[in-house]
């Protein structure tokens, strides 16, 4: 036999006093018990139904074991006994766990159902206690003793019904399913049992509740379960009632809208005024009929309009759309300006606004003569102006602009992390918009402006994405023709826009965004070039910007220099112009106070307005010296010079080198050690002396980080010094690198080099011979104060460098007195 015969499915349960329906329901007596106290009857199994004392309920009834009890407890005029599964939810093929406490109950007419099942109504009477089960076939028949159930009322009991009277009194209030009748019935009832019977059929309690109250025998543990479901159910029912509160006050809300909006609609027609909407749907068709969209574009729109008129005013997306639409509509798709390709203009703008810079202005005429010859296959070209901060990158972006007559539009790139800023945002996001690019461009209102994106090379990228990725498609010549922006998810051509990037180093740049760009290095100004951007430009506009134009002011080019010299280390000019400035500030100042100003800047005027000098260049030595040599180098503010000590002193071997270096001037130094050694015999230097002395190396002003191979003959030369006693000529400057061979290898930065090295006094040069090209971008006449050696191995830089050794004296023996040890 099957589960499926044991069971009551598919029940419904609507509690219903025993007064109502009682014609519908056979009253037979209770079963008499024994001397003990226990009968026997038929039984029936129930799973998901519960039926409490006292209270009727309609049950499913399937052929089986349930139907054959039944039909015999009403031929028998009987009633039957409830027994309930302990745990529905996990049943096994043999017979299932029923709860010790059953409810004995009597069944009224049999109803024949449609789907061949029957149905009945079924009454609680009183609770039993299973003692055995007797019978299984055809049906079951149990043993079972009467459960009786305490009627006395103590003050704990009279409390705990009064609390679930209340407590039930809010629930019906909340619960528009239970009727106010349950209610009324309620309050009459004294008996604890009762009480706690007739609540627990009223509300809706899960199943395992239901199953726990009705196995519980004692009224007081009885009540106080039932209030704790009370008390839950409670909390539900504010908790819906405020939702729902919430809900009809928007619904109403919403209607009342609707409502002032019809009536405004009945007054603006009254007046001859239509409805602002639709005006604004006229005038958006309007626009899109004038404005020349691609094909793909207007398809889009006009989807859009047919979308947005059949929305109501008031929805949330209907602002979305709009914002799309104008996006679409305010672009500029086909708008062009014309480019002003006269060479010899933009030459004379390029002049006018720059001094110097003439490879990157080369490279511009070249590409505005070549547009000229072939305009409709020109491509444009992707530049990348990489220079130190101050050399004037951005602001010849705008003098390009200006010279071909196109529109420039600007966006700093500087600490761009996110993607979806070059991108934009799909619209599903809300408050969506296009990517900066776009943005820019509706800025624009031309499709092809110079567009700059500043700091390039300060991209970032974390969990949101990786910005410089999403500028792979946007600076590719061949893919930026169909650039597609997430908000816009159109296609829209940037093949005519002509992009220039600027970056201070190409190092952080991706190498495949790097690869799309060409690059145009702009060198630090050297001070000559100072000096007349100064004369030319800096001085005018500060004059300008502090309203002394009237007063001649003029600033002779020593008094220049000194302020490039001593007040400001850069590789630009912004702190010159600052300097300038001050300088200017201080002289209005003292014409506003009716005081005596000086009209031409002097050596004392500058140290008077802008303070003690705060910047010191190293100078040139004095003297020869042993173990001294003068390295040029580079930095980001243009050339310097520097000292490179070497000191000889007793210990085991060491080599220490200090001055704040990194990795690679260190390899550089013990290469140079290195070579040192091996040419001992060259040098005439006994090979036991490197056992016996420690050698230190040190390259002062040491809170500045230094690196690179450039110092490496440099460091060779007061080795070789320090070690055969001969001295190094104090007018020489090295720049190059060395291998343990003793060949040099060339270096960069020798524009910047040579002339700091020639600011200080230096006459002689030795740099590689392969570095003899760098030397086109030198002035004549620097070229023709130095002395300018190339080598190409240390045979010839000793030559040049070192002078005679000097005989030893008593005090200059320590390789002697180590030997002796």
């Amino acid at each position: 036999m099957t589960n499926d015969n044991w069971f009551l499915d598919n029940t419904e349960e609507f509690p219903i006093p025993l007064k109502h329906r009682s014609d519908e329901l056979y009253q037979f007596p209770n079963f008499e018990p024994d001397s003990n106290g226990e009968f026997e009857c038929s039984a029936i199994i129930v799973r998901d139904l519960v039926v409490f004392p006292r209270m009727i309920t309609p049950i499913l009834i399937n052929i089986g074991i349930n139907y054959n009890a039944i039909q015999n407890a009403l031929k028998n005029f009987e009633t039957l006994v409830a027994l309930y599964v302990f745990d529905p939810e996990n049943l096994s093929d043999g017979q299932p766990e029923f709860l010790p406490i059953a409810t004995e109950i009597s069944v009224g007419k049999i109803m024949t159902l449609p789907e061949g099942d029957y149905s009945a109504l079924i009454q609680g009477r009183r609770r039993v206690e299973i003692i055995e089960i007797i019978q299984e076939e055809p049906y079951f028949k149990v043993k079972a003793r009467i459960v009786n159930e305490p009627t006395s009322k103590d003050r704990h009991i009279k409390a705990l019904m009064r609390i679930s009277k209340d407590l039930f009194e809010k629930c019906v209030q909340l619960d528009k399913s239970i009727s106010d009748e349950a209610h009324l019935f309620a309050v009459n009832i004294q008996d604890p049992s009762w009480l706690t019977d007739m609540i627990s059929s009223a509300l809706s309690i899960n199943p395992d509740d239901r199953r726990k109250l009705i196995a519980e025998i004692n009224p007081r543990e009885r009540l106080k379960y039932l209030n704790g479901i009370l008390a839950q159910e409670l909390d539900v029912l504010e908790l819906e009632d405020e939702i729902q509160i919430k809900i009809q006050n928007e619904v109403d809300k919403s209607q009342r809208e609707y409502y002032l909006r019809e009536q405004l609609k009945a007054i603006q027609s009254e007046l001859g005024e239509g409805d602002p909407f639709i005006n604004e749907l006229s005038e958006l068709k309007e626009k899109v009929k004038n404005k020349q969209l691609p094909d793909d574009a207007r398809l889009v729109v006009n989807k859009e309009i047919d979308r947005l008129n059949q929305m109501p005013p008031m929805s949330p997306e209907t602002g979305i759309i709009r914002s799309y639409i104008d996006w679409i509509i305010d672009l500029p798709w086909f708008e062009t300006t014309d480019d002003n390709l006269d060479v010899q203009h933009a030459n004379q703008v390029l002049e006018k606004n720059h001094y110097g810079l003439g490879k990157v202005k080369d490279r511009l005429l070249e590409y505005i003569a070549v547009q000229k010859l072939k305009p409709q296959d020109t491509k444009q070209p992707i530049l990348c102006f990489v220079g130190s901060p101050g050399t004037g990158k951005t602001s010849l972006g705008r003098s390009i602009s200006e010279a071909l007559g196109k529109k420039f539009v600007r966006v700093s790139l500087g600490g761009v992390r996110d993607e979806a800023e070059i991108r934009g945002h799909r619209r599903t996001y809300i408050g969506a918009l296009p990517g900066r690019i776009l943005q820019t461009m509706k800025k624009a209102g031309t499709n092809n402006p110079l567009f700059m994106l500043d700091e390039i090379d300060k991209l970032g990228s974390d969990f949101r994405g990786d910005p410089s990725a999403a500028l792979l498609e946007v600076l590719d010549p061949e893919q930026n023709k169909e650039y597609s922006d997430h908000y816009l998810e159109l296609d829209y051509d940037l093949s005519k826009v002509m992009f220039i990037t600027t970056a201070n180093t190409a190092m952080s740049i991706p190498p495949a965004l790097l690869d799309r760009m060409e690059v145009i290095e702009f060198p630090s100004y050297i001070e000559d070039e100072k000096v007349m951007i100064s004369k030319l430009f800096l001085i005018p506009r500060q004059i300008h910007e502090t309203g002394i134009e009237d007063l001649n002011i003029q600033f002779p080019e020593g008094s220049i220099r000194q302020i490039i010299r001593n007040y400001t280390y850069e590789a630009g000019v912004r702190n010159l112009e600052r300097e300038i400035g001050r300088i200017c500030r201080k002289i209005a100042r003292l014409k506003t106070e009716s005081k005596s100003y000086p009209s031409k800047i002097e050596s004392s005027h500058i140290e008077k307005f802008l303070g003690p000098q705060q910047i010191f260049d190293l100078e040139a030595e004095h003297e020869d010296e042993i173990g001294v040599a003068t390295a040029m180098a580079w930095t980001e503010s243009g050339g310097d010079i520097m000292p490179v000590e070497v000191l000889i002193i007793d210990g085991k071997g060491n080599l220490q080198i200090t001055g704040q270096i990194g990795e690679v001037m260190q390899e550089s130094a013990q290469a140079a050690m290195s070579y040192m050694k091996s040419k001992s015999g060259v040098f005439e230097v006994d090979p036991e002396i490197y056992e016996n002395v420690d050698v230190h190396i040190h390259i002062p002003e040491g809170g500045i980080q230094k690196d690179g191979p450039s110092a490496g003959i440099t460091i060779a030369c007061a080795l070789i010094s320090a070690f055969t006693n001969r001295k190094i000529r104090k007018d020489v400057a090295l720049t190059g690198e060395i291998t343990l061979r003793g060949r040099i290898l060339p270096v960069g930065g020798i524009r910047e080099k040579v002339l700091a090295a020639h600011r200080a006094g230096i006459s002689k040069i030795i740099i590689p011979i392969k570095n003899e090209k760098d030397l086109i971008d030198l002035s004549k006449k620097v070229k023709k104060q130095l002395d300018i050696v190339l080598v190409k191995h240390m045979d010839q830089v000793i030559e040049e460098v070192l002078l005679p050794a000097e005989p030893l004296t008593e005090t200059k023996k320590p390789a002697k007195k180590t030997k002796e040890k």
